[in-house]
């Protein structure tokens, strides 16, 4: 009956310790995943400045790179996308840009997205809780996604602004 009672016990100490590594294990990542779950959506551009869009090749490979956010499942999948969200917005930052969006507008709304991404690389590097500087870069970007459907949309002509004080 005492072996019985040593094995019984025993049994009970090493099903104790599978459960609590499980759970850690599992604790990290639902709390990656729950995060780029609950992240705001991307808004959509309009079919004119997605034609102007998919030329500017720059933009391109910036915005493939930004939707990789809604993919992230642990801490070092997100400071990778960060890391090559800086290098994509720097290169953004000196391409050319077409002639209907090579406006002030549009452009200082990409420097606010550049700011909010090195404020999220700045958390991530200071193990400060990224989320919502995340959620401040997407609004950042959508923003800026709108400004190109609010630009192609136009339909004053600009010398009737630029004429204005006579």
């Amino acid at each position: 009956m005492p072996k019985f009672l040593y094995f019984l016990v025993l049994l009970m100490i090493l099903g104790s310790c599978k459960e609590r590594v499980s759970e850690a294990a599992t604790g990290e990542v639902s709390n990656f995943e729950a995060m780029a779950n609950e992240l705001p959506k991307v808004v959509p551009v309009n079919t004119k400045a997605r034609v102007i869009l998919d030329t500017w090749k720059e933009f391109y490979s910036f915005d493939k790179s930004f939707e990789r956010i809604y993919t992230i499942d642990y801490r070092e999948d997100l400071v990778l996308v960060i890391d090559d969200l800086v290098e994509k917005q720097k290169l953004l930052e000196k391409a050319v840009y077409p002639e209907e969006f090579d406006i002030p507008q549009i452009k200082g709304r990409q420097k606010v997205v550049k700011t909010y991404i090195l404020k999220t690389k700045g958390d991530l590097e200071y193990r400060q809780d990224p989320e919502n500087s995340i959620k401040e870069m997407i609004t950042a970007y959508n923003a800026l996604r709108e400004q190109f459907n609010v630009t192609v949309n136009n339909t004053l002509p600009t010398e009737l602004i630029e004429n204005e004080d006579t």
